[in-house]
């Protein structure tokens, strides 16, 4: 049984080599390559997507598992080789559905629809990119329709990235969410705005870049594993336990865009940064969902860089860097800015109180596309509706409106986007838990000193990388299920608060 464990590990390996070869390649693609390599670059993704699908869907591999799948439960439950073949197994089942040619088609297809809207945004035109997502829409469906047996559509798609999550639960969160959200929402922006015009002074592109990556390696980010590049759409990637890159965007005339994209990704690098090395090169060695990854990064960006106690030790090294715009404004002053609520157009710039209701209106509209009430050629318009309802709010161009964000027209339509409030959600569940363990740590943030919050997740998330789900991370932690009751009291206390709102 060893050596049947040490094959199947020596074939994983082959894999994870081809898919982080094909990552190094999407990161340039999204960081440094010219424009005009897009055609070879889609060509280099769709053979590298191809060759590591059909290696891990060769029928060896499936003579493996359910050889050593008696092994596998023979051992205790939470042991490595138990959960490495378990996991396995089920992706393998999930792989051999979808032929290795549509998957090819597919990561072929994105990387010339990512490079289309690099140039369809900046130029306002729809219309562009249309015909790319179009084949998108197309692709997302026939992958969902390799599991036919779905209870919808979606299904399928979001638990690729969200593994045993399914549309209708995520409806229910989401409406139980807006229940408490928007009355809230509306208390705030019912009142005065805070100023914080002296976000948008000039702010020197290096400076900025210093001090966001001071702090992020403050937080527990290893320079030695790890750098920082610019992109059109921050993102994190990793190449292997020893190399794990992040990217941020800047904005001389927004302070506040490069430094929460920076701590942002650095709370998914540490994650990643944080799993132990021998499950390098294996599926384990991966973040067990996108809702887990994003509790890390919104944990890191809003818990605490949003935090009093945060910006209680770094706020005046960062009027020392920019004095003539932040001599003359107190801490209270800032703090309030950088917690700004209104209600606005770009997702990735919102307030954390508004920010769950960008993402319901892009679960929804990803949904409508994939059950067909909804046509690409119908989209800004649809956007724009969704917009004028939720938000009271009319996208100028479709800039800031549905050519913002990345997600379409770099993946699958479905599945990408119910991860970033389940994210918001487990980050309050977890620092809750946090904090039971360890009272002292707001006082330690407020020191500049996060060693102990980082130990924490280290020890009951990070090592552990996709050894347990989504559900067994939180009932290991919180002894319970997944709940939204942490995410609203932290919400609650905090700009309740902050607004003096009874």
């Amino acid at each position: 049984m060893k050596n049947k464990l040490q094959n199947l590990k020596n074939i994983l390996y082959e894999v994870d080599d081809l898919q982080k070869a094909a990552a190094v390649l999407y990161w340039d693609q999204s960081t440094y390559m010219p424009a005009g390599g897009a055609v070879g670059r889609g060509n280099q993704l769709s053979t590298l997507s191809k060759v590591a699908h059909e290696k891990f869907v060769d029928t060896a591999v499936g003579k493996l598992l359910d050889d050593l799948q008696p092994y596998a439960d023979s051992l205790p439950d939470d042991d490595d080789d138990a959960r490495l073949i378990n996991v396995v197994r089920r992706d393998y089942d999930k792989a051999t559905k979808v032929p290795s040619t549509l998957l090819a088609e597919l990561y072929g297809h994105v990387a010339a629809s990512y490079q289309a809207w690099t140039k369809a945004r900046p130029s306002n035109d729809f219309e562009m990119v249309r015909p790319y997502l179009e084949k998108t829409l197309d692709l997302s469906r026939q992958i969902a329709n390799c599991f036919p047996d779905y209870d919808h559509i979606a299904d399928p798609l979001i638990d690729r990235s969200d593994e045993g999550m399914k549309t209708a639960v995520i409806r229910q969160i989401f409406s139980d969410l807006r229940t408490e959200l928007v009355p809230l929402v509306q208390a705030i922006t019912d009142l005065p705005e805070p100023d914080n015009s002296f976000l948008f002074k000039h702010y020197p592109e290096q400076k900025q870049l210093d001090f966001g990556m001071k702090a992020a390696i403050q937080y527990g980010f290893d320079t030695h594993r790890g750098r920082q590049d610019k992109t059109h759409h921050p993102f994190m990637t990793s190449f292997g336990h020893g190399d794990i890159r992040i990217t941020t965007r800047v904005n001389e005339h927004r302070f506040d865009d490069a430094l929460f994209s920076t701590l942002h990704e650095a709370g998914h690098a540490m994650y990643e940064m944080g799993i132990r090395p021998e499950l390098d090169r294996t599926p384990l060695a991966n973040g067990t969902s996108s809702g887990v990854h994003e509790s890390q990064s919104r944990l890191w960006e809003n818990i605490v860089g949003r935090s009093y106690e945060f910006w209680q030790h770094y706020y005046p090294q960062l009027q020392t860097v920019f004095p003539e715009n932040l001599n003359d404004v107190s801490l209270d002053a800032f703090y309030r800015a950088i917690n700004k609520v209104s209600k606005s157009l770009i997702r990735t710039d919102a307030d954390e109180v508004t920010y769950n209701l960008h993402v319901m209106i892009r679960f929804d509209l990803s949904i409508q596309l994939l059950e067909g009430t909804l046509e690409v050629k119908d989209l800004p318009e649809a956007w724009n509706s969704r917009y004028q309802s939720d938000l009271g709010l009319q996208a100028p161009n479709d800039v800031d409106g549905v050519l913002q964000d990345v997600h379409w027209y770099s993946g699958v339509i479905g599945g990408s986007f119910q991860g970033y409030t389940l994210g918001n959600i487990m980050s309050s569940l977890f620092y809750e838990q946090a904090l039971k363990a360890h009272p002292s740590i707001p006082a330690e943030i407020a020191q500049g000193e996060f060693g102990t919050l980082h130990g924490w997740l280290r020890e009951n998330l990070y090592q552990h990388g996709r050894k347990y789900t989504a559900n067994e991370l939180i009932k290991r932690t919180t002894g319970g299920d997944l709940t939204i009751t942490p995410y609203l009291n932290y919400l609650h206390g905090k700009f309740r608060k902050l607004y003096n709102i009874s």
